[in-house]
This record gives structure tokens, C-alpha cells and sequence, in this order.
């Protein structure tokens, strides 16, 4: 101890500008220079720093894991800061690169605001088609004093909806640029520890994405709020199935919208060729669907500045046709922008304006379109043309429409193609239907960032996704989710080819995810944002119950064929909830069975078989701990490589991940296993598609800088002679019989040795650590020198193995239901679950690996 105490004193004078300062006057510490160069780690006894993944840095510890544990004495020492990172730009990786949008300057939003046209405002911008015509088919015009009525609702359904609700308000509740149900879910979950996602460590929290404005101690509402919910489980689930139920309104809002957006424009038709019959209309419809889900895999960006300049002809076209109309036929509509005439058009007839509600809704539609495409623009873009163009177009094109229908009451099955001035039909008619094919991408693409959300979170089975902008990472197209959502609306289109009845459909997406965006943003409100309760209450009441009004009213229509969307986004919950449990499950299961460090220290350094030259890269879903499955290798293969990293990619509730702080590189084993585990941390926008080769090469840097570091690291505080133990075991382990069991309960000799040429003897101090103290500099350059030749046979083995090539480990875990488990459950995972696995994307096609340097074992746990 005394002479421990003499080489701190030492060390603390080499290091004076890392020391502790303290004031002159009270002896009291007042500042810390340097206050994250320190942390401390247990040393094993050959001076190798025992993985301690998402435990607290702090001196003292009550417990430790199965991982930190060890027969042998541990050192408690003070050292340099954890290397948590592989140190490497993501910007080197070919298809990496961000696009932050947080940053945008007013001219770039200008430029972005003309793209935005052709991706975001295309459902929004083909409402004016279908409203009127699904309100009067459900509440049909007995009076001119019921257009003026039906126009204040309309007018005032977009003011509160799109424009103060989603434009004003829940834009803002962005998380770092990504919009829809799950980055407000993921936005919570960063304040709050409400994430029921598995895998998730200590050191996630550390992320700088994390590290945001967190509930005061002066603020008790919030404080309450989030106890919470951090301790109620039913809370924590609950929220969780408001997102998939939300998500998956979503995904049938990308169904419907399609059905509902073509089948109005071609139904103009009808109006410019009299003799024009349904069936046409159904088929020309069937064609358009088929070409528009053609495209959509030449991406987001091409597409969008195509045909942005079409939907900004066909806003002036909304806005040139009102004015004309205003002007030509009754300007007394302007009337309706007093709300008493929507009190007026209840008090008439209730029943009837209650009815007329469901198409009402209609003009919102694309509202959670703009919130959920959000990560291809910026905020400020978005409002900007809203505000500006959209918004005022929009309304011009309803006033203009309630001018004519003013003097014409008969067209109201068809307003707006009736109200188009003679001589422009056919201009008018071609640019309503390229609006209207424009509208099914905007609502597509939404689909696809929320499944790609969703997939990230592990709430989806895994799809290929194609990123289809290289400036715009956010930019993705999923084949299987777009031959899907065709092949479903052409279904609906065909089952109910009648526009009065998809509206309705229409109707309950828009509402269901509405609702579901509202109770989201209230919790923010409360727990981030921490606003005056009394403007919390306002948001709640006036939308939640607007809502609610709304919903009771497509509900009413729901027998005539719209049950079929409610029935499409129950399968969507169930295969979203059904993946999330079974993941969940199957994460919990290996994490308790995970191999005991204790056996891996029985089995020697040399694992108990032969060490062949190479590296092993082990993929498994494990954050700590040895997964099961390297037990099963052990157990299965007469040889394991030299090196063992084992590779957890892992994706956080966070967008996007800095690439300073992507992995966490540890140190698993005792320095004589060379075993290392790699954390590979990405955001839900992030993407994971380096070339193998350009990873394997990266990795093995950082991990080559990995190992300099800790050893300088060590060096500065090591005594010298703690290398004597560090090969000790090795020598006698390495021929001694070993035995392996499995979870099945089935025992494996292990006996083989360890290959010569891998060997490596470190220069031992011939004498126990404690049985003299120094007494000379030179014993201390030995110890240096020691060290040193540890660092470059350490190295040397890298090199060996790196040379001998890198082979990839994947281990195929399953589960199934234990006999005596309950039915539902059996059915949920042997057949479910498994089937889901089964169809969705392997981790070979996932993870980039060659067939080439593969390996595969299979291991079923019982749950």
C-alpha cells in the first residue's frame, strides 16, 4: 500500500495540469481542470481493463455484473477517459453523408419551398377535387344558405387543422428534423425513460442527441409527469400502442389516398365527356396506379423538382379559377368567413351538417402528410410555402367553387370540374390529374420514412430500403412497401369504386393518426416543452374535441364499405405489435442466457480449442455480456480465430447518431483472450451500408488505436509489476481438459491448444507484485519497457490475424413457446412471429456480409 501511495504522489506531480486544484483559503475543492480526462475501471491482474459496458464511471460500486466479475483481485484505478469511439468520420463511407437541416439559411429554404411543392403539398392540394362533392352526396343542398354554411366549415376546418395545429404547432415538435408518430415517441423517450425498445445501455444516454433540456426541480408538474411514467409499465405500453396504432393509420392513409386522389381527377371525365361510364373510370384509374408505383423508384428528389413546377401551376390554376368565379358568379360567399354560419347550418338541419362532417374532414387531408415528410425539407420551408401559396389557393379555390354552386345547385356532385370556365376544361383536367398522381407520392413517401422509423426502432420486420438522394439521406424508397401499397389500393378501388365511400375510408386514416398526433404532442407540451397548463389545456380541448367530433361522424358511415381501411390498419397493428413482442422476447431470452464470465476464465485464454489465425466478427443483438450463440461456436467448431470482436449494431431513439460517438469500442476478457466488443450505434435516419471491406478496414484501425490508447493510458498509472500475472494461467490452461455445456444441458470436451505461432510470452517479474517495494528509476523503465513489449506482441497478433483474413459469425437464434405456455402466446411466436422472421430481410442481406467469409449457427431458446 505504502508503496502504491508513492507512485500516486509520483504520478499526481508528472501530471500537474490534470491535478485537483484547490483554494488557498478552506482547503476546499473549488475546480477541476481536464474534469473528463479521468475515470475509473477494475483492473484484472495482467492489467487489462475488464468490460464494464453502461455501468457508471464512479470510484465505487455496490455490485457487478456476471461480466465484471472475476475470481482473481481486482485494482480500483484512475485513468484516462474511456475511448467510446472508433474515431472515424461516417463521412469516409461511400453513401454516408448527412444533410442537417437544422442549419438552412432563408435563400436555401426558398429553393427547398419550390421543391417541397412536389413532395409534401400533393394530398393537401387535390382536396378541392372531392370535398364538396362527398359533403353535399351526404348532406345535399336544400338552400343557398347551406353552401355559405358548408363553406365556413371548410374554411375554418383549414385554418384550425393544417394550419394552426400542424404548420404553427406540431412542426415544432420535430425531432431533430424528423417528423410522424415515432420521432415524437423517440422524442419522449430521450426525456423520459418510457422505451420499451431492447438493448439499450447506460451509455445511449450519453449520446448528444440525449443531451437536451431536461424538467427543472421548479417545475413539479413536469417532474411528476415523467416519474410517471418511468414507473408504470401499463403507461409505458399504452404509449407505445398509440404509435403503432398511429403508424399504422399512417399506412392506410397510404392506401386510401392514392384510391381517392385518381379516382377523383379521371371521374372529370364525366363532365367533359357525358357518355363517359364508371367502369371506364375504374380502369383508367387502375392505369394510373400501376405507372405512378412504377416511379416511385427513381426517388424523392428527381421526382420532386420534376413535377414541383406542375403543382405550383395547378395551386395558381386553384387560385385563377376562384377568383374567375367570385368575380363571374356570387361574391357573397366571402360572407363565410363569419363563423356564425356555421352555427346557422347546424341549427337548421344538425343531423344533416353532422353528416356532412365526414367530408368536411376531406379538405385536411395531407396534414400529417406534411408532418411526416418532413425529414426531406426543413420546417422553416414548409411554412413558408404554406403560408404563402397553398394555404391562400386553397381557399380561393373553395370560395370559387361555393360562387358557382351559389347559381348552380345541381352540379354538386361535381363542383369543381363544373365550375371550370369554358375553354380550359381539358388544360385544367390534365394538370388535376398530374396534381392528383403527385398526391399519392406525397402520402407514399410519408409511409415509407415512418416504416423506415419504425423498422429502425424494431417495431417492423427489417426491409430493404433504398436511399434514393445522396444530399438528402432522408430520401428512401422500400420496393416490397410500394408493390404492396399498390397491390391494396387497386383492391379498394375494385371492391368499392365508388368515391362517396373511399372518402369516407379516407376519413378514418386522416382522423385515427390525427388523434393519435394530438395526444402525442400534449405529452411533449407537458414534459418537454413545459408551457402554461392553461395553453396546454386549449390545444386539448379545442383539437382533441374537434376531433373527436370528426370521428364520430365517419364513423357513422362506416357499414357502406369503408371497414375495410379500419380492417387494413388492424393487420398493419398486429404484424407491428407481434414483431415488437416477439423481438422484445427473443432479446430478453438471450440476454438471460448469456455465457457466464466465470466460464469463459475456466476455459483459458485459449478458449479451451485451437486459436486459428484471423479475426472473427460475431454479429449478435447483445450490449453486454457473451451471447449464447459464441458459446454454440465454441461448442460446434473445432477451431475459433485468434481474434474475437463481437459486433452489436444497435439502432437508438435518436435521428441521428455523431460520428464521434457511433461506437463503443470495449475490451471483453482479460488481455490474453483478445476478445473485443464493437457497439455500433445508429439513429433512425442514419444508414448502415458501408462496403464490408471498407468496415473491416476501419474497424481494424480503430481498434489498432483502441489498443495504443489503453496502453498509453496504462502506462501512466501502472506500477510495474502487474504484468507478471498477465500470461500466467495461459501456460497451464492451455492443455488442460476443458468441458463447454450448452443451454440444452449437453456437455462438450475442449482440450485442444492453443496454436504455437499464436503464442506470445510477455517478460514476467519473477516475483509476486507485493514483495518489495522500488527503489530505483530503473525498475520503473523496466516496468515501461514491459509494458511496451506487451503493446507490441499485442499488436503483432493483429497484424497475424488481420493478414490470415476476417471471417464473419452469424448465429441464427429462434425461439418457440415452451409447452406449457399459453395458447395465444404459441400462436403468437411458433407461427407469427416465426413466419415473420422467416419472409423479412436476413441480417446477411442487412449486414453487407460476403458468402464467401461466412459462418452460421443455429440455436433455438425455449421461452
Amino acid at each position: 500500500m505504502e508503496r502504491q501511495n508513492k507512485h500516486r504522489n509520483k504520478m499526481v506531480e508528472e501530471e500537474e495540469p490534470l491535478r485537483l486544484r484547490t483554494s488557498k483559503g478552506n482547503g476546499r475543492l473549488t475546480s477541476i481542470d481536464s474534469a473528463e480526462s479521468f475515470r475509473w475501471v477494475f483492473l484484472d491482474e495482467d492489467d487489462s481493463v475488464i468490460d464494464d459496458d453502461g455501468g457508471d464511471d464512479l470510484p465505487l460500486r455496490k455490485g457487478m455484473d456476471s461480466e465484471d466479475e472475476d475470481n482473481a483481485d481486482h485494482r480500483l484505478i484512475r485513468t484516462g477517459p474511456r475511448i467510446d469511439s472508433l474515431d472515424v468520420e461516417t463521412l469516409e463511407v461511400s453513401g454516408a453523408q448527412r444533410n442537417d437541416l437544422e442549419d438552412v439559411t432563408f435563400q436555401k429554404s426558398i429553393k427547398l419551398a419550390f421543391q417541397t411543392l412536389g413532395v409534401v403539398f400533393g394530398d393537401v392540394g387535390t382536396s378541392p377535387l372531392y370535398t364538396f362533392s362527398v359533403m353535399f352526396s351526404k348532406a345535399p343542398i336544400e338552400q343557398n344558405e347551406d353552401i355559405i354554411g358548408a363553406l365556413s366549415l371548410v374554411l375554418y376546418t383549414l385554418i384550425l387543422i393544417p394550419l394552426i395545429k400542424y404548420v404553427l404547432i406540431v412542426l415544432l415538435a420535430n425531432d431533430d428534423g424528423e417528423g410522424g408518430t415515432f420521432a415524437l415517441y423517440s422524442l419522449i423517450c430521450r426525456h423520459a425513460k418510457v422505451s420499451l425498445l431492447p438493448n439499450q445501455v447506460a451509455s445511449d444516454t450519453r449520446i448528444s442527441s440525449f443531451k437536451l433540456k431536461v424538467p427543472s426541480a421548479e417545475l413539479e408538474r413536469s417532474l411528476r409527469i415523467k416519474e410517471r411514467l418511468e414507473a408504470s409499465l401499463g403507461l409505458k405500453k399504452l404509449l407505445l400502442m398509440l404509435v403503432l396504432a398511429g403508424t399504422s393509420m399512417v399506412i392506410a392513409d397510404g392506401v386510401v389516398t392514392p384510391a381517392m386522389s385518381v379516382m377523383s381527377a379521371v371521374r372529370g371525365l364525366e363532365v367533359g365527356v357525358p357518355m363517359f361510364e364508371e367502369d371506364n373510370v375504374v380502369m383508367i384509374s387502375v392505369a394510373y396506379l400501376i405507372v405512378l408505383f412504377s416511379l416511385q423508384k427513381f426517388g424523392t428528389s428527381k421526382i420532386g423538382l420534376a413535377i414541383g413546377p406542375a403543382l405550383f401551376v395547378w395551386f395558381c390554376s386553384l387560385g385563377g379559377i376562384g377568383i374567375y368565379n367570385l368575380v363571374k358568379y356570387d361574391s357573397s360567399v366571402l360572407k363565410a368567413f363569419n363563423p356564425l354560419h356555421i352555427y346557422y347550418y347546424f341549427k337548421r338541419d344538425s343531423t344533416k351538417a353532422w353528416y356532412s362532417l365526414g367530408g368536411c374532414l376531406l379538405c385536411a387531408t395531407g396534414s400529417e402528410a406534411m408532418f411526416a415528410d418532413l425529414c426531406y425539407f426543413s420546417v422553416t420551408a414548409i411554412q413558408l410555402i404554406f403560408a404563402c401559396l397553398v394555404l391562400p389557393c386553397l381557399m380561393l379555390g373553395y370560395l370559387g367553387q361555393a360562387a358557382y354552386l351559389m347559381e348552380n345547385n345541381n352540379d354538386a356532385q361535381q363542383p369543381f370540374f363544373s365550375s371550370i370556365p369554358y375553354g380550359t376544361f381539358w388544360p385544367v383536367f390534365l394538370i388535376a390529374n398530374i396534381a392528383a398522381l403527385i398526391a399519392c407520392r406525397t402520402m407514399t413517401t410519408a409511409t415509407f420514412s415512418c416504416i423506415k422509423q419504425s423498422i429502425a426502432l424494431g417495431c417492423f420486420p427489417r426491409l430493404k430500403i433504398i436511399h434514393t438522394s445522396r444530399k438528402f439521406m432522408g430520401q428512401i424508397y422500400i420496393p416490397v412497401m410500394n408493390w404492396f401499397l399498390l397491390a391494396a389500393a387497386l383492391l379498394l378501388i375494385c371492391f368499392i369504386a365508388n368515391t362517396n365511400e373511399i372518402g369516407n375510408a379516407y376519413g378514418i386514416a386522416e382522423i385515427g393518426v390525427m388523434m393519435m398526433t394530438t395526444v402525442l404532442v400534449i405529452l411533449v407540451m407537458l414534459l418537454i416543452w413545459q408551457i402554461n397548463i392553461l395553453l396546454v389545456l386549449s390545444f386539448s380541448v379545442i383539437f382533441l374535441g374537434l376531433e373527436f367530433i370528426f370521428l364520430s361522424s365517419v364513423l357513422s358511415g362506416i357499414i357502406d364499405g369503408s371497414w375495410l381501411i379500419l380492417i387494413f390498419a388492424m393487420i398493419v397493428f398486429f404484424i407491428m405489435y407481434i414483431w415488437n413482442y416477439g423481438s422484445k422476447l427473443k432479446y430478453e431470452t438471450e440476454l438471460k442466457k448469456k455465457m457466464s464470465m466465470d466460464v469463459m476464465r475456466q476455459l483459458g485464454s485459449n478458449l479451451g480449442t485451437v486459436r486459428a489465425p484471423g479475426i472473427g466478427l460475431l454479429y449478435n443483438e447483445l450490449a453486454t455480456g457473451v451471447p449464447t450463440i459464441f458459446g454454440q461456436f465454441l461448442a460446434t467448431l473445432p477451431a475459433v480465430h485468434s481474434m474475437i470482436i463481437f459486433v452489436c449494431i444497435k439502432y437508438v431513439p435518436v435521428p441521428s447518431v455523431p460520428p464521434s460517438e457511433r461506437f463503443l469500442f470495449r475490451r471483453v476478457c482479460p488481455k490474453s483472450y483478445h476478445i473485443f466488443r464493437c457497439i455500433a450505434r445508429y439513429g433512425y435516419k442514419d444508414m448502415h451500408r458501408e462496403n464490408h471491406q471498407i468496415f473491416e478496414q476501419l474497424l481494424i484501425e480503430s481498434l489498432e488505436k483502441f489498443i495504443r490508447r489503453e496502453a498509453k493510458e496504462r502506462s501512466l498509472e501502472s506500477d510495474g509489476d502487474d504484468d507478471s500475472n498477465s500470461n500466467s494461467d495461459s501456460g497451464s490452461d492451455a492443455n488442460s481438459k476443458r468441458v463447454l455445456k450448452d443451454p440444452n444441458g449437453s456437455v462438450y470436451s475442449l482440450g485442444a491448444p492453443l496454436l504455437p505461432k499464436h503464442k506470445y510470452k510477455t517478460p514476467m517479474n519473477s516475483e509476486a507484485s507485493t514483495s518489495r517495494e522500488p527503489e530505483t528509476e530503473n525498475e520503473v523503465g523496466s516496468s515501461n519497457a514491459v509494458q511496451d513489449k506487451s503493446l507490441e506482441n499485442e499488436l503483432a497478433v493483429l497484424q497475424m490475424a488481420k493478414e490470415s483474413g476476417v471471417v464473419y459469425l452469424l448465429g441464427h437464434v429462434s425461439i418457440r413457446a415452451r409447452k406449457e405456455s399459453w395458447f395465444i402466446k404459441k400462436l403468437a411466436i411458433n407461427y407469427f412471429y416465426a413466419f415473420l422472421r422467416k419472409n423479412c430481410r436476413k441480417g446477411i442481406a442487412t449486414l453487407s456480409v460476403p458468402h464467401t467469409r461466412l459462418m452460421e449457427v443455429a440455436i433455438t431458446h425455449m421461452v
